[in-house]
């Protein structure tokens, strides 16, 4: 199993794990952590936690989500200006819990070269 794929799993993991007893920026944490003890290398650094975060808030947003019939999304996303798709709204929830994990991965891989000197 690449390094890539092992560090996605993890932090998908860890990020669930830490989301039951942390606010939404436990994936913050998460994507630091592994970056920090699992390095990648060169942009892997910033997609591997930023795609781990999407599919994860994203699946998340969607199981909450079907279980009233998209209700709610469906009203935040007229709310907001996404033409009332709740899918929209989904996939603006993963790319911003993306970004944030990215930018974290990214700091944790600089934490781990800091380390190393």
């Amino acid at each position: 199993m690449s390094k890539n794929i092992l560090n996605f799993i993890v932090t998908i993991i860890v990020a669930y794990v830490l989301s039951l007893v942390l606010p939404w920026w436990s994936v913050m944490v998460a994507a630091f952590a592994t970056a920090l003890f699992m390095p990648l290398k060169k942009v892997a650094v910033f997609f591997v936690p930023f795609f781990a975060i999407l599919v994860l808030w994203f699946v998340y947003s969607f199981v909450l989500s079907s279980g009233n019939d998209y209700i709610l999304a469906k009203r935040i996303a007229v709310l907001l200006p996404l033409g009332g798709n709740p899918y929209v709204l989904m996939l603006v929830t993963g790319v911003v819990g993306g970004l944030a994990a990215g930018i974290s991965g990214v700091f944790g891989k600089q934490l781990s070269l800091v380390l190393k000197k």
